[in-house]
């Protein structure tokens, strides 16, 4: 689910839809959750819808930890990439905002950590942009995203969070831990699927 004070908008003709913050969302905010609505959709399922249906899961989804593609149920599948990303997904089934977002910013995360098939163009415009978003980006980038979403967790506990209800328990007792023992801390790499991985590695 995505964060409540968000709504969606026509970012260009280019991009089609984007996501745009209603309100000021504060720096340590969980923009996304992965909630027990989301619609998951295994290799065997994928593999008997037509072309057409695939193309549209492609575009709306994104493979997670376990190769499972996840297509969001809400307006969370609209939103775009930056590589100058105001959100970023960590290894706690959710996204956090790594800086404050005003009203009206678009909502923007990292498709670099959805365990890609291929490497793609980007043209998100930001001065720090990476030209191309390749598979291998998790892997080579985990460490400097990890920074950033340390830094983040900074402010958990003093903004509000309207997503945290929908949290499992489970990892909840993970940040709970984490917490209290940072070197407990999730890493972001958590998230690279093995087979997507072993992909990655035989392509080099």
């Amino acid at each position: 689910m995505i964060h409540p004070a968000t709504e969606i908008k026509i970012v260009s003709e280019a991009i089609g839809y984007g996501i745009f913050a209603k309100k000021f969302i504060p720096k340590g905010t969980i923009i996304y959750v992965k909630d027990s609505l989301e619609i998951e959709v295994d290799e065997e399922q994928y593999a008997k819808h037509s072309k057409a249906m695939q193309d549209v899961i492609e575009k709306y989804s994104y493979i997670d930890e376990r190769g499972i593609r996840i297509l969001s149920w809400d307006l969370g599948k609209y939103v775009n990439h930056n590589c100058n990303r105001n959100t970023i997904s960590t290894g706690y089934g959710f996204e956090i905002a790594i800086r404050d977002i005003q009203a009206g910013d678009e909502i923007t995360d990292e498709y670099g950590i959805f365990n890609l098939d291929f490497s793609f163009p980007c043209g998100c415009g930001a001065a720090n942009c990476r030209g191309h978003i390749h598979p291998e980006d998790l892997d080579n980038l985990a460490p400097i995203w990890d920074v950033e979403i340390k830094n983040a967790l900074e402010s958990f506990h003093s903004v509000e969070q309207p997503l945290l209800p929908l949290v499992e328990e489970g990892i909840k007792k993970e940040l709970d831990a984490m917490f209290a023992d940072p070197t407990t801390f999730k890493s972001i790499a958590n998230l690279r699927c093995v087979q997507k991985k072993n992909k990655v590695a035989a392509a080099k």
